[in-house]
This record gives C-alpha cells, sequence and structure tokens, in this order.
C-alpha cells in the first residue's frame, strides 16, 4: 500500500497514486500557477491526479483538514488563490474517446480542447471548441464555453450529454436528464461550484472545413470598421463568426503588420470561401484596402483563432458612436481590445438548456489591459450582464445569470454542497 503523503504533519492523502509536489520544489512552483497573473496561489501542496480515487482521497484529506480544495487542470479559468489548502491538477486524466456514430466525445477532466479536435477530426467531426487548442475542456465547457461555432451550434454546456461528478461528501455520481437532472441542469453553464467533474460526455457537429483567419487593417480606419460592423452584424448567417479587434501587433509578426497597430478582423465560416468573402466584403470596404490578409479555406482541425487575456469585460445590445470612440480611444493604452458578435443559436436555447445568461446578447468588448476610467465610461452604455468564462472577479458570479437562474443555482447549491466545501473560484452563494 502507498504511503501517505504529509505536508509538515498536517494534511495526509493515504494511498494517493499520482505526485505530490511540497512547497520549496520545482513541479509545485510550476503547477501552482495560473494564466491569471494576479492570482499567485500558496497551496499547501499540489498534487497530480491520475484517477477518480486519487481525487476522492485529495478531496476527503482536504475537507478532514478543514482548508481549501481546488480542482485545476490548464489554470485558464483559475481566478481565485488555494492558498493553505489542496490543489489538485488534473493533467495526467486527458482520456479522449469518440463514439463516430452517435456524435459523442468522452473526455476526462485534464483534456484540452487540441486533443478532442484531433480524435474528431477523422470522422469529419468537431467539437464546440474554445479559441485555442491549449485550453481545458471542462472548466470551459461548465463556463458556459463560447466558441467559434458557437453561432451555428451554441454554447458548448448546451451540448453537454452527461457528466460524472465527485460530489463534496465524496460520493461519486451521474448528473443527465434522467439522474441527478438538477445537479446536470447546473453544471451545463454554472460553472464548477457543485462538484468536481470527473467525466464529460458532449455532441460533436460534422464540421470539416471552414474559412478562417485574420485580416489585418490600418489602425486609422478602426472608427469606420466598427460603425459598419454594428449593423453588418444584423444581416451575418448563424455560419459566421466574427470579432473586430484593435491591436499593436509583436515585434515577430509578419513585416506588412510587425509593430504596428491595426484593427484586426477574426472569422470563422462553417460555409464555402466563396461566400465568406461575399459576407465580407462591405467590412473589408468600410476598412480600407488590407494590410495583410490571412483568411482562407482551412479544415477545422488547423484553425486556432487565439484569445484575448480579460481585464475588463461589457457586454452590448449595440455600440453606439459613444462607446467606439471610447474604445478607439482605450486602443492607445490598450494591447488589445476586441469586439465580438454573438447571437445566431446561442440565443434560440432549447427548452432543458442550462443556466448560461444573457443569451440575447448581441456584442462583448474584452480589453487585455487595466484602462483607468474605462468601466465608468462604458457603463452607461453596456446591458449590465457577464460571461462566466470571461469574469475575473468571483465578486460578480450572480451577473453572469438571470435573477431566476441564479436563485435556481444557490438551490443546487444548498443540495449538493449544503456546508460551502466548494468555495474557490465561482460559487452561487
Amino acid at each position: 500500500m502507498s504511503q501517505p503523503y504529509t505536508v509538515q504533519d498536517e494534511i495526509a492523502i493515504p494511498g494517493f497514486a499520482g505526485t505530490v509536489h511540497l512547497p520549496g520544489e520545482a513541479g509545485y512552483e510550476e503547477l501552482r500557477r495560473s494564466l491569471n497573473p494576479s492570482v499567485d496561489a500558496r497551496p499547501a501542496l499540489v498534487a497530480e491526479a491520475y484517477g477518480v480515487g486519487d481525487l476522492r482521497g485529495a478531496l476527503l484529506a482536504a475537507r478532514g483538514h478543514g482548508v481549501p480544495f481546488a480542482v485545476q487542470a490548464t489554470g485558464h479559468g483559475t481566478h481565485a488563490a488555494c492558498d493553505g489548502g489542496v490543489l489538485v491538477r488534473t493533467g495526467p486524466m486527458a482520456s479522449v474517446l469518440v463514439d463516430p456514430d452517435r456524435r459523442i466525445a468522452r473526455v476526462g477532466p485534464g483534456a484540452r480542447w487540441g486533443e478532442v479536435i484531433a480524435a474528431a477530426a477523422p470522422f469529419g467531426l468537431a467539437p464546440l471548441s474554445g479559441s485555442s487548442p491549449s485550453v481545458g475542456v471542462t472548466g470551459y465547457t461548465l463556463g458556459g464555453g463560447l466558441g467559434w461555432l458557437a453561432r451555428r451550434h451554441g454554447f458548448a454546456a448546451d451540448s453537454v450529454v452527461r457528466a460524472e461528478v465527485l460530489l463534496a461528501d465524496g460520493r461519486h455520481v451521474v448528473a443527465g436528464p434522467d439522474s441527478h437532472p438538477e445537479l446536470f441542469w447546473a453544471l451545463r453553464g454554472g460553472g464548477g461550484g457543485f462538484g468536481v467533474v470527473t467525466s464529460l460526455e458532449f455532441r460533436l457537429y460534422p464540421v470539416e472545413r471552414v474559412f478562417s483567419g485574420f485580416a489585418y487593417f490600418p489602425i486609422e480606419a478602426a472608427a469606420e470598421t466598427l460603425t459598419a460592423y454594428r449593423s453588418w452584424i444584423d444581416g451575418a448567417p448563424d455560419e459566421i463568426s466574427t470579432a473586430v479587434v484593435l491591436r499593436r501587433m509583436p515585434e515577430d509578426a509578419p513585416e506588412p503588420v510587425r509593430g504596428r497597430h491595426v484593427v484586426m478582423v477574426k472569422v470563422v465560416h462553417a460555409g464555402e470561401a466563396a461566400q465568406a468573402r461575399r459576407l465580407l466584403a462591405p467590412l473589408w470596404r468600410a476598412a480600407g484596402p488590407a494590410l495583410l490578409d490571412e483568411t482562407r479555406p482551412s479544415t477545422y482541425a488547423a484553425t486556432s483563432m487565439g484569445g484575448t487575456p480579460n481585464r475588463h469585460m461589457d457586454m452590448f445590445e449595440t455600440v453606439p458612436d459613444e462607446v467606439i470612440g471610447t474604445l478607439v480611444r482605450a486602443a492607445e493604452h490598450a494591447q488589445t481590445v476586441e469586439i465580438r458578435h454573438w447571437g445566431g443559436a446561442m440565443a434560440r436555447p432549447g427548452q432543458d438548456a442550462g443556466p448560461v445568461g444573457h443569451r440575447g446578447t448581441k456584442l462583448s468588448v474584452i480589453v487585455d489591459t487595466v484602462v483607468p476610467g474605462l468601466a465608468e465610461e462604458l457603463r452607461p452604455y453596456a446591458n449590465g450582464g457577464t460571461f462566466l468564462n470571461f469574469l475575473a472577479d468571483p465578486s460578480r458570479t450572480a451577473a453572469a445569470f438571470t435573477a431566476d437562474d441564479y436563485r435556481r443555482l444557490r438551490e443546487v447549491k444548498r443540495a449538493y454542497d449544503p456546508d460551502g466545501f466548494f468555495r474557490v473560484g465561482h460559487v452561487a452563494s
């Protein structure tokens, strides 16, 4: 039998099969970090789990010692520090199984989108994945999951068909439409505060090829491009997803845009290239001659759109001239300002959909830098909502949902975690 790991003779995980990293060790320093630079977690230990038994052991150890407990796959969605607690990394639990006949994928809690995309592609299928193949599947999906196929097929959370969950008391249950239905509802967009998801099953879609990429225009066309964009989106079909980005390009960018301040249009069109170019022509005319156009037909598996680190986010029904002026000025101080089109299938949920909120939102704005005064200038025009995947402040969790859904989430939380064991991160309380 394995010997318990101990930290300062205080915390032990009997029979733990994975690797435990203690403070001062190289592995601890690497694995304790999230991708959010404002989170500098100092857990008592970092444990790499290899199976459900490891997860349960770590959970019960944290519970027995009364210390915080948190699970982290890639660290993309980590916004609160697990100081003095047990931090479990699920990277080793990265299994991916694809059933092409049912168009279903089953993944472990450490799987990343790149692994799912690669497994589904030989069958001409695609998941509703995130902007980067390095993003963890489970955390992204529990938080809603806004991907580049979302306008065509909806949020990733809406495609979940089953989840296996480790509860706060150590029980391992299956959540689905006919088993723990309230927990199943809450998991599809309500975040990870209800249990530890140990496997997730979700639908795949017949998307093999897309028209995708980036086009770059002079920054002087920013206001004209955004003005055209706010009306252009009203006629955009569900097959096309876009964002207009005001960005300072790095020095290793291609020569025509290297080090320049540009307007970048991001595109994923689940259809023919000729149709995409016809749809995009009005935006290209508004932005002026392109400095560089990298949009082209591609496989979905080869498409990586990248994301914008979120230091500020707002949602809008439209962007009036006052907002456009504010965003253009903000771009003088930020590395990236991204204005993204929502709508489509996201705004048409099924009757059994989970609690993903603010589905009627048309546009989001994400800024990667804290710009003084920006929030105050945008507030009068924003709709007051936010999106869990993009929300860095756990004190604002309620703002990601409708009032009725948040009330229901709190009821599910009380039923499945009555003493609030899962309290690190976004929690309905």
